[in-house]
């Protein structure tokens, strides 16, 4: 399959010329044509757009009385070079080379390890050459440009899965994969048949071992959203090609810390032929999955142990080994309150229950974990303990509150608030929240007219609240990262789920878990406040500077002095800026700031002047 798009540089750095000098009056609606106008470098079809724009008449960008000066007189700004080529997939917390100095048992060396303040790049990573604009949902699900992710091991090491194939200019993925041969669809039509993916009443899930996430690709036809990750392994690019894909997903493992999840945050998790020893360290993985389970929730296994007795053969394993695995996977089950609903060829479907039943008669008793607050994980180790359900008042009552079909759930108003359970947030200030928030992105799509055409697929909010940014902006063409800074007043993450969203724990502080350019909207809301004592805020925008995509946009809400810093900042990184008052007016103290990330990629020009 063909790209277009493909013309050589010259041409890209032409149009790219024209967008500059055209002047920041026609910023998002020049950036909308250009975007539109093929597969992401400039062409003469933007080049004619631009030349016809009258940047005068145009009434929807009303920057005339909304435009906030900028005073430049706090000194040059200071111009970030590009960091040498080598660092195009960079990933500081999962480096290779620091990886390999941590111990391999449990997968330590897998997990996050990021560099001190003193190893830090303050450089821009470049994008490839011929880096292009992927494609859009649902085409980026089925085809990814090989420019943005050259890497051809997967074709030949899962040429027989059907993960995977390299067509021309472009990798395409079939939709299979090694536990499901007849496609994606046949296999989440077969789970689909046991779990309530197609009522809504399941919306969230976790994919552990994920590979390319074809499993969350497909579940997108359910509504259902996963949360996808994969170590950064021998096998290149796995998190990238799903990003690429348009797909959620981070690099991460289960080792020794907790997953960067709340408790009670996932409806489904699952696991095919992910290569996680369940049954080892005492069921250890096994609790950590039942934690961020929610009471009711389905675990789904396929491939080893399931049906051993047909397939050791075929999976060259020692039966014996297989009928013990299998066997401790049973008991760990049974331990945790799980119920079998189903298991058939290499599948199996447990249903954790909806309120624990402890069983005084039992041997062995299960450990109950003693920490008081089971959603503290951050660099936390994992515990060999069970976590406790909330508490209810009736036997026959939902631990953690009644499930609701997606998109009811969406804004109706979440247990852990109906319950009194996080303190300083209530019913009102919950639905105050929901109705500032939707006025703010109604202010937000004035400006971008590009938010709701599906041109910003991945999208991040950075401090995410209750997640309202999120439920505003609710659309099938793109899907939101929610982000909980580790130093947020409130910790509302386990609220966000409940909405049917996804999210994740992190400290700005440190890169995230996540490949260059995987991102193409950053929205922070009073982030660099809420790090001002922290780290340094150039660090912060290095950091999103890596994972932001070339035209990829961000929008900044933060009080007008820090938004000043920020905007002398990124004017250094390649970044076009449009500071804007408050949409309920100049009064107002807080202000936002829109940028644009500009294209350029490895080898071309290292200036990062605007001229």
């Amino acid at each position: 399959m063909a790209t277009k798009g493909n013309s050589g540089d010259n041409r890209s750095r032409s149009s790219m010329s024209v967008f500059i000098v055209a002047g920041l009056c026609c910023f998002f609606y020049i950036l909308g044509a250009w975007q539109r106008s093929g597969f992401g470098k400039g062409d003469s079809i933007a080049l004619e757009i631009t030349k016809q724009t009258d940047c005068s008449i145009l009434s929807n960008l009303n920057y005339e009385t909304h435009h906030v000066g900028i005073d430049d007189s706090e000194g040059v700004v200071n111009e970030f070079k590009p960091c040498s080529d080598h660092y195009i997939d960079y990933t500081p917390c999962q480096d290779q080379m620091r990886a390999m100095t941590f111990p391999r048992e449990n997968m330590n060396y897998r997990e996050r390890h990021c560099p001190p303040d003193e190893e830090k790049l303050h450089c821009l990573i470049p994008a490839p050459k011929g880096y292009v604009t992927p494609f859009r949902w649902p085409q980026s699900r089925d085809y990814v440009p090989y420019a943005n992710a050259p890497y051809k091991s997967l074709t030949v090491e899962k040429a027989v899965q059907n993960w995977i194939q390299y067509e021309g200019n472009v990798f395409r993925f079939p939709g299979g994969g090694t536990q499901f041969p007849r496609g994606a669809d046949a296999y989440i039509n077969e789970l689909a048949a046991v779990i309530p993916m197609d009522s809504g009443m399941v919306r969230t899930a976790l994919d552990t071992g994920c590979g390319v996430a074809s499993w969350g690709a497909y579940l997108f036809k359910k509504n259902v959203i996963a949360m996808s990750f994969a170590p950064r392994d021998s096998h290149e690019a796995q998190v990238q090609f799903a990003l690429e894909r348009g797909v959620p997903a981070v690099i991460g493992v289960l080792g020794t810390i907790k997953l960067p999840y709340p408790s009670r945050a996932f409806d489904m998790a699952h696991c095919s032929r992910c290569l996680i020893p369940w049954g080892a360290n005492d069921g250890m993985y096994m609790m950590e999955v039942d934690r961020v389970l929610r009471p009711g929730g389905y675990w789904v296994l396929s491939g080893p142990p399931i049906n051993w007795r047909n397939n050791y053969v075929a999976w060259q394993r020692p039966k014996e080994e297989l009928e013990e695995e299998q066997r401790k996977i049973e008991e760990m089950a049974k331990l945790l309150n799980w119920e079998k609903k189903h298991e058939k060829g290499e599948i199996a479907i447990w249903r954790k229950q909806t309120s624990f039943d402890y069983h005084r008669d039992r041997d062995p008793q299960p450990t109950m974990c003693e920490s008081t607050n089971a959603d503290d994980v951050w660099y936390k180790k994992m515990e060999l303990c069970i976590t406790p359900y909330p508490g209810t008042s009736d036997p026959n009552e939902d631990a953690g509150g009644a499930w609701k079909p997606f998109p009811e759930r969406l804004n109706a108003l979440p247990f852990r608030i109906s319950s009194g359970s996080i303190p300083g947030v209530s019913p009102e200030t919950y639905q105050e929240d929901n109705r500032s928030w939707k006025k703010h992105v109604n202010a937000y799509k004035r400006t971008n007219k590009l938010l709701d055409t599906g041109r910003y697929r991945n999208i991040m909010d950075m401090n995410a609240g209750l997640g309202c940014f999120a439920a505003a902006l609710d659309s099938p063409k793109l899907w939101v990262m929610n982000v909980m800074p580790t130093i947020a007043e409130k910790d509302t993450l386990g609220v966000i789920f409940e909405r049917g969203l996804i999210g994740i724990y992190h400290d700005w502080c440190e890169a995230f878990s996540t490949y260059p350019r995987t991102y193409d909207l950053i929205h922070a809301n009073g982030v660099f406040s809420l790090y001002k004592d922290k780290c340094d805020a150039e660090d912060i925008l290095l950091e999103m500077d890596r994972i932001l995509r070339p035209e990829g946009a961000v929008i900044f809400r933060d009080h007008m002095d820090v938004l000043v810093k920020v905007s002398k900042i990124v004017r250094g990184m390649r970044w076009n800026t449009k500071m804007v008052d408050h949409e309920d007016g100049p009064l107002v103290p807080e202000k936002v700031l829109f940028a644009v990330k500009r294209y350029w990629v490895a080898g071309e020009d290292n200036s990062t002047s605007s001229e």
